[in-house]
């Protein structure tokens, strides 16, 4: 609730405070005094325009500061802390407004954003007047005060939470649709590679043989030629390594029948014309099979240029082609996977879209069924507040598609007149008008969910019994919420637990505004000025009396 409301140098007001307590307190005055202006300063603090208009004659600032007690209202202590701003039982918001127009706003002592003011504000208080309405103005609060009527909070809150899920499920969906169209580019191109490589039948090991049989056919001329040269040197013709080799051999073992120490070399060469000899066979059969084949060594040239082709696409080797295959065959699998996963969600969202249209009917029928209720309850409280014949209608849409709240819409349409067509409520209710609605609402409503309310000109157009009406419900309603109240009605004034009378006054030749919480005598005095006018008499003041103890016991 608002317990404490500081104002300096707004219009006349140099410096005025205000302290409140729950139930219905009451502002009251003459006209003129200022009590719109109290009004236009609460506006400030729930974030309405900021102009140096409203600053004092001959002042640089003007400052608004609202002290909210918030020990009972844990989901503005949540708003707070989210926001990194201290959150104790108490809320301080001060706005400044200068003539340069380096305006500011203060949460708890700490600099803050106009979002966030407007953001936090509209969940303490609530205005309904001709400033403003933050409810009865915005087609989007009825559907709320719909479901409040109705007690729908908790079928509203499951179908929300059905509506989260799906559209993530959606989002999940189309997620998986792109990387599916991804997906199915990757598997083109996998698919593609995975056959180049099959189609090569690589082997591991396969390129260093090829590499040796072309050095082999690049070089046959050569080896061919070279070896079959060895051969001849070494068996051949006259004169022959072997031949030489023989004769020597032969010569040095008959030398050692007579020397025996020359036996190990007899023997030496013995075994050196045996392998002489082998080597020379080799060499002959060697040269006797090698040929030029350029048929094979274009083969090999062409498998090994594939094979270089592939290198430089997957792997630097024969063996790492071979395992990045077995990897993209393993992707190839898992992508097919992924195809029957979604196929297992698509088959969730259906059953997903199936309940939540099931949920969204039954909301549509209730939320039917109320509007008519609530349409009869709203026209009887109408009314009885001084709107006779007016029509409230309060009206469902159906959307194309649903929303986190249903698949309707809802905007209550007004017709103030009897045999007027009935239109929305922004465009055609006068302030006094909506105050009286908000009133009526607020006796219908099971509860309130802003903790401070504010009506003005909620007694515009009405007088004697419907006046007397007006001040019960709001006393009803401030059993519930704080409720503060301009009025000019002594019949509304009475059923107040606090009376603020605002008055004008010329200080140091300037006009200026001061308040004052009355006491017993003080509230008398002021109900009999509101019955008899600035001369008060002591059947004024008998009557004010009497209506004050009639309002005790409302």
């Amino acid at each position: 609730m608002l317990t404490d409301l500081t104002i300096k140098n707004v219009a006349i007001i140099d410096n005025l405070h205000i302290s409140l307590k729950t139930g219905l307190t009451v502002l009251t005055g003459e006209t003129g005094a200022g009590k719109s202006i109290i009004i236009d300063a609460v506006g400030l603090i729930m974030g309405g325009r900021a102009s140096s208009d409203l600053i004092r004659s001959g002042e640089d600032e003007a400052v608004v500061e609202a002290l909210f007690d918030i020990s009972c209202l844990p989901q503005i202590k949540e708003l707070l802390a989210a926001a990194d701003f201290d959150n104790n039982d108490e809320l301080l918001i001060k706005r400044s407004l200068t003539r340069s127009g380096k305006n500011r706003i203060f949460i708890n002592g700490s600099m803050a954003t106009l979002a966030l003011l407007s953001d936090l504000t509209p969940r303490l208080i609530n205005i309904y007047g001709q400033h403003d309405s933050q409810t009865l103005l915005k087609p989007e609060n009825h559907l709320r005060l719909l479901d409040a009527y109705a007690g729908l909070a908790g079928m509203r809150d499951v179908f929300s939470r059905q509506f989260s899920q799906l559209s993530e499920l959606r989002t999940q969906i189309a997620g998986l649709e792109e990387a599916q169209r991804d997906a199915e580019r990757r598997q083109d191109l996998l698919s593609y590679q995975s056959q180049e490589i099959m189609a090569a039948a690589l082997r591991d090991g396969e390129e260093e043989e090829l590499s040796e049989q072309r050095r082999v056919l690049a070089n046959a001329e050569r080896l061919g030629g070279g070896s079959g040269e060895a051969f001849e040197r070494l068996y051949g013709g006259d004169g022959a390594i072997l031949g030489q080799l023989r004769r020597l051999s032969t010569s040095i073992a008959e030398l050692a029948v007579l020397d025996s120490s020359l036996q190990g070399s007899a023997t030496a060469l013995e075994a050196a014309y045996l392998q002489l000899e082998d080597a020379a066979i080799t060499l002959r059969d060697y040269a006797s099979r090698i040929e030029a084949d350029p048929a094979t060594l274009q083969n090999i040239d062409d498998r090994l240029d594939l094979i270089s082709r592939l290198k430089k696409k997957y792997g630097s080797s024969v063996a790492n082609i071979l395992t990045y295959q077995a990897q993209i065959n393993t992707e190839l699998e898992q992508l097919q996977g992924g195809q029957q996963s979604r196929q297992e969600l698509e088959l969730e969202r259906e059953q997903m879209e199936q309940e939540l249209r099931q949920r969204g009917a039954e909301l549509t029928a209730e939320r039917t069924t109320a509007a008519a209720r609530l349409k009869q309850a709203l026209e009887t409280e109408a009314h009885q507040l001084a709107m006779k014949g007016a029509v409230i209608e309060p009206t469902l849409e159906a959307l194309s598609e649903p929303r986190a709240y249903g698949y309707e819409r809802v905007e209550f349409l007004f017709s103030p007149n009897p045999g007027e067509i009935a239109r929305p409520l922004a465009r055609i209710a006068s302030g006094g008008e909506l105050s009286r609605l908000m009133l009526a609402i607020k006796q219908v409503l099971p509860e309130g969910d802003v903790p401070t309310l504010v009506f003005d000109e909620v007694d515009t157009g009405i007088g004697g019994a419907t006046s007397e009406l007006v001040g019960r419900k709001l006393k009803n309603v401030a059993v519930r919420q704080q409720v503060l109240c301009i009025t000019h009605l002594p019949q509304v004034a009475v059923c107040a637990t606090q009376q603020l009378r605002v008055e004008k006054l010329i200080q140091n030749g300037r006009t200026a505004t001061r308040i004052i919480e009355l006491d017993q005598q003080g509230r008398t005095n002021e109900i009999a000025r509101m019955l008899a006018g600035e001369k008060i008499t002591d059947s004024a003041l008998a009557h004010a009396s009497e209506m004050l103890a009639a309002g005790r016991q409302i």
